[in-house]
């Protein structure tokens, strides 16, 4: 068996890797919102999210997508209409997204 090493020769860490890609606390909460609700709007997906920043979620949708997690449409309309959902990549998250939803059902205390 292959272990995957980084650049220095060093053993690549799975979990690290997962964690990378959708463990920032808003890119869990975009990929949750877009695997349950479907494709929405820029402005949808933002009303779901209180508290996150404009400047923010721009930068997080850019990198779910440079990921390969996130897809965005573009729609040449005035005004300009703009769509994010799911890859295939992405509807791969969603166990582990329903996994991380249950259990902050059973155990939450304070939502």
């Amino acid at each position: 068996m292959n272990l995957p090493v980084n650049q220095h020769g060093k053993l690549k860490c799975s979990i690290e890797y997962t964690l990378n890609k959708i463990g920032n606390k808003w890119k869990s909460v975009i990929l949750w919102h877009l695997g349950v609700d479907g494709t929405l709007r820029y402005s949808k997906l933002r009303s779901l999210l209180p508290g996150i920043s404009h400047k923010v979620m721009t930068a997080q949708l850019k990198e779910l997508e440079q990921d390969g997690l996130v897809e965005r449409i573009q729609y040449n309309t005035v005004p300009p209409k703009v769509e994010y959902l799911l890859t295939e990549k992405g509807q791969s998250v969603m166990p582990i997204l329903e996994l991380m939803h249950a259990w902050g059902v059973q155990n939450g205390e304070d939502f």
